[in-house]
This record gives C-alpha cells, structure tokens and sequence, in this order.
C-alpha cells in the first residue's frame, strides 16, 4: 500500500522516533516533508538535509502530500490529520513508514520494555564495526555517530521497535529481540498478560522471521517463550543453559566488563565503556542476534562492544561545579533501580534523584516499586506528574506518589514547577554529590543548563 513513489508528510517531525523515519526514508529517495510545535536541533538538522520542514502546525501543511503520517502522540484532533480526512487523504502511521524504510532488507527488529536502544545501538556498532554499512533508525543519539537514524550501503538495517501503543504489529522484521517485558503502557493494555499475547502475536503472525533471541533475565519473557512456538535464542546473565551469556560480570562504576560465552564455551572477555552493570544483559542479546543470526565473529563482537559509546542520556555523566551529574530518559521503576544500583559503585557523598511522575496509571501500578527503587538515593526530588494523554484517576495524584515514597522510607521534597528544580537543589546538593534526572529533555535541557554555570561557561 505504501509505495515509495508518493509524498509523505510527518506530522510531529522534530520528534527523536519520527524524524529517524523520515530521515532514512529521504536517503532513500522518497520525497518527505514535515511539520513540528517548535524549532530544534532535529528540524534543523533534517532542514539541513533538505527536508521541507515548517514550524506550527496548519491544515496548508499538508499540501503537496499523497500521505499524511503520525505517530500515537498526534491527537485524532490535530488539524493537519483532521486536513488529510477532510481532502481524503490516506493517513498513515509511523510504524508503517518504519516498515517501508526496512523492506528489502535483512532487518533485526528489537523491542521491549527497556532496552531496546542500547541493544539496537550494539547490534548497529558490531555491523558498523564488521564494514557492513547497516541502515538504522534508533530513538536517540548514538554516541559513537552522533545520529539516530542514517542509510548505509549494506544490505542489514537495524530498528528500535516500539511496543508501547500495540504499534509493532505493523512490523515484519526478519530478526527480533525481546529484551524484556514488563507492565507497562497501561494507556493501551490492561495488563501484563495482555502485553504478553500482544507480543505473542507479533512473533507468530510474523511470515519473514527467522531467528528470534529472549532475554532469559526477565520473567516476562520467559512467560512469552511458553506461549509461541518458534524457535528461539536465550540470552542473559542468569544461571542455567544459555545459547549466549554475559558471566563474570564486573561493574567498575565508569564501565562494565564480563565473560562472553557462546552455549558452553567462554570467548573471551569484553569491557563496555559505559556505566550500569545491567548492559552486559544489553550486550549479550547484541551478541545473540550478531553471532547467532548474522554470522558475525566473536573478535568482531568484541572489537565493536569495547568501544561503544552509549546513547546520548542513558545513563549520561557529566562532571562539573565538584557535582556528578547524571541523565537517564528511564522512567520505568525496573529502569531506574538498575540505574542507582550502578551509581552507587561510582564515587559520591550523596545521590538526589530527581524525578517527574509520568502518567497516572503507571504510577497507580507501580507506587511501592518506585519507592523501593528510589530508595538506593539519599534525596528525592518530585516536580508535579506528568499526564500525557491519559485522563486523570481518582486519588492518584503527585501528593499521593510522594506519599507512597515517604511510606517507602524516601526523603521527599516536592518541587512543583521544573524552573523551580535547580534553584532548589543549589546549595543544597554539595560538592562530592551525585544528582541523577531521570526524565525527558526537558530535565535534560535544565540538568545541562546548570552544568554549564557549574563550569563557568558563557
């Protein structure tokens, strides 16, 4: 249905997930144009690559388009989609231009709860590093690239695949990693065991997969494996028959080494420059899909995980002013915990956690689990919760989630407004001092703000 020949309009451009879309797709050839809220360095930078790109959103917008896309942030209601009904143009959405950018190719598809970033990112460096030229498309910044998304001249493509809005069903791609499942999204599923027979379905009703790699860490997904009938790879950390493992694993604060084993043979050691002991777990689904489904050699394996960089904040530090300062997009309790339990092996007097509750029915699910995660920080700092598009509950409000923490044993400080944030925490957090924002970039901006006063800059 989605040819290659039409024009595209994306709705919500600047975005970290649309803008890698549209900006493979233009390398490829197809005519795209777009549209945002504001001005950023992504519209500037698809600007630059010569994509027609126009700031505030109007029903002109669209003109010159055969098809208008967007992704599950884009109400019904946004007047560039109430536009294409209206002149009876298709819509379409992201997932479907993300399966366009992968046809022809030799795709690995990776998806699940956390995760899936950094292994996608892995998966790309080890191709990358194999002088095999992959095309990806990831929902943040790869370090060692300085891009989320580009087109190579090879034949594989790598993607982050989004399970969070049921969106993945719209995929087919030839290799697949379930890097972990856990309850989440409550927005678009009822529960775990939906998110499970969501996911179920995704593998089996997939006609081009051929190898399929679990991570066999997460009891998620080893709640899925009992409900397909493919046949799969185990990866992971944990005891027992695995087909590729991460043993031995060493977390050095700065960076994270382990054992690479390949069913029962040892390979070899490999030292990740990256913090968190939890992305030897990442590593080794990367090496399940680029030894066990792409043939790669394990000394290519290890060449590429030794120098991978990350993904611009994950896990992202920045010392300045005698603070550590730590950004994470993480906001999943799972997440978060793996993330304090690594702070805490790297030097620091206290750790302030900083933090904006996002959606109430996550936070209604999760409440104690957060406050069992953030308990490994000494400070917590709230800013009012963060609905998105869910309608709100009663009784599940920030003063409530507070409450929860403090119950949990966690020193709350409840700062409302995000300005408000820095000025709070200057001269409180003290030199030796960790602060750790998990959030989006709106923290982001604020956190990298405050580093560059911390340093004196201009």
């Amino acid at each position: 249905m989605w040819s290659r020949e039409r024009t595209y309009h994306f709705v919500g451009i600047g975005g970290i997930g649309v803008s890698a879309v549209a900006r493979v797709l233009h390398q490829q050839g197809v005519a795209v144009q777009g549209s945002d809220v504001r001005e950023s360095a992504i519209t500037e930078a698809l600007r630059e690559m010569g994509i027609p790109v126009t700031i505030g959103h109007a029903k002109a917008n669209i003109d010159g388009a055969d098809v208008v896309v967007h992704s599950t942030a884009v109400p019904h209601d946004n007047l560039e989609r109430v536009a294409a009904r209206e002149q009876g143009k298709p819509e379409a959405h992201r997932s479907d231009m993300l399966g366009l950018a992968l046809s022809d190719r030799i795709s690995v598809g990776v998806t699940g709860t956390h995760g899936k970033g950094t292994v996608s990112a892995m998966i790309t460096h080890c191709l990358v590093t194999a002088g095999l030229d992959p095309t990806f498309l990831i929902g943040g910044m790869l370090n060692n690239y300085g891009t989320n998304a580009r087109v190579g001249q090879g034949r594989h493509a790598v993607a982050e695949v989004d399970e969070s809005d049921r969106s993945h069903l719209n995929l087919r791609p030839r290799h697949v990693v379930v890097n972990n499942i856990e309850v989440d999204h409550l927005n678009f599923y009822s529960g775990l065991d939906d998110i499970i027979g969501t996911m179920a379905e995704f593998i089996e009703k997939n006609p081009a997969l051929e190898s399929l790699a679990l991570n066999w860490d997460c009891p998620g997904v080893r709640q899925l494996a009992e409900r397909i009938e493919r046949p799969y790879m185990r990866y992971g950390t944990v005891d027992g028959p695995l087909d590729f493992a991460a043993r031995a694993v060493e977390d050095h604060g700065d960076a994270v080494s382990f054992d690479a084993w390949r069913g029962g043979a040892r390979l070899g050691r490999i030292r990740l420059p990256i913090p968190g002991n939890y992305n030897a777990d990442n590593a080794a689904g990367a090496m399940a899909i680029a030894m066990g489904s792409l043939g790669l050699p394990f000394e290519t394996v290890k060449a590429a995980l030794d120098t991978y960089r990350g993904l611009e904040n994950r896990f992202t530090v920045r010392r300045a002013g005698g603070l550590t300062i730590v950004k994470d997009y993480i906001s999943h309790p799972t997440g978060m915990r793996r993330v304090l339990q690594s702070a805490k092996l790297m030097p620091h007097e206290r750790i302030w956690c900083v933090f904006k509750p996002y959606r109430f029915t996550l936070m209604r699910y999760h409440g104690e689990e957060y406050a069992e995660a953030m308990s490994a920080a000494d400070d917590l700092v709230i800013t009012r919760m963060y609905a998105a598009e869910e309608r709100p509950l009663d009784g599940i409000d920030t003063p409530w989630f507070c409450d929860v923490l403090r119950k949990g044993g966690n020193t709350v400080h409840y700062v409302e407004e995000n300005p408000a944030v820095v000025p709070y925490l200057d001269g409180r957090a003290k030199p030796g001092d960790m602060v750790v924002f998990f959030g989006g970039d709106d923290f982001f901006r604020m956190a990298d703000a405050w580093a560059d006063r911390l340093d004196g800059a201009p």
